[in-house]
């Protein structure tokens, strides 16, 4: 049976986003499953005892109904090359519990440590995570994302970040990126260096 997840972070006492993760719930199980009824992310996610003073990761599995939940301490990935790949026929447009697709094309990665995958020439996301490029004292994020973040959409919705359409060429326009996902902000990921992007 196809399963779909939502990754969302907990940390000092809060669940972050939930009504963000809870709209994309929604959506997913209304297009695979015509499911109406609302299932409450807040109502049903419950953080061991034993995790509640770190950061923790809580993965939901789901299908018509929540068929998992784990909790983890999250433990960041260390990135400080990354290698583009291309894949125009590339789709992850829901967070699907199958990865597979993803998986192939981050065992292009080489030397470096992740991906950024580049789809009918535009840049979109690594293979764990939105991109975000300073250029001056503004940040940028694609505009053709594989999967749009909750993160990401918080940052557009604050006015943070604005978005672009980047390709791999544009690159030097800019002066660093990052990787941004539910467990990890702007402040909190490593920054990487232009040059250590691989076309």
């Amino acid at each position: 049976m196809l399963q779909l997840i939502e990754t969302i972070c907990f940390e000092n006492g809060i669940l972050h986003r939930i009504p963000l993760h809870q709209e994309r719930m929604m959506r997913a199980r209304s297009h695979f499953f015509k499911c109406t009824d609302t299932i409450y992310l807040a109502e049903i996610l419950e953080i061991p005892e034993i995790l509640k003073g770190n950061k923790v990761k809580c993965r939901v599995s789901y299908s018509r109904t929540i068929d998992e939940i784990e909790y983890e301490n999250y433990v960041p990935k260390e990135i400080e090359k990354l290698q583009c790949v291309y894949d125009d026929s590339i789709s992850y447009d829901h967070k699907l519990k199958n990865r597979d697709a993803l998986r192939l094309l981050l065992d292009k990665r080489g030397t470096a440590q992740e991906v950024i995958i580049v789809k009918n020439g535009w840049i979109t996301d690594a293979s764990y995570a939105n991109v975000v490029l300073r250029k001056k004292n503004k940040w940028y994020t694609p505009e053709f994302p594989l999967l749009p973040g909750t993160r990401r959409a918080q940052y557009l919705d604050n006015g943070i970040l604005s978005v672009a359409q980047i390709r791999p060429s544009d690159l030097c326009q800019y002066d660093e990126l990052r990787l941004i996902n539910a467990m990890l902000s702007m402040e909190e990921s490593a920054t990487i260096p232009i040059d250590h992007i691989l076309l």
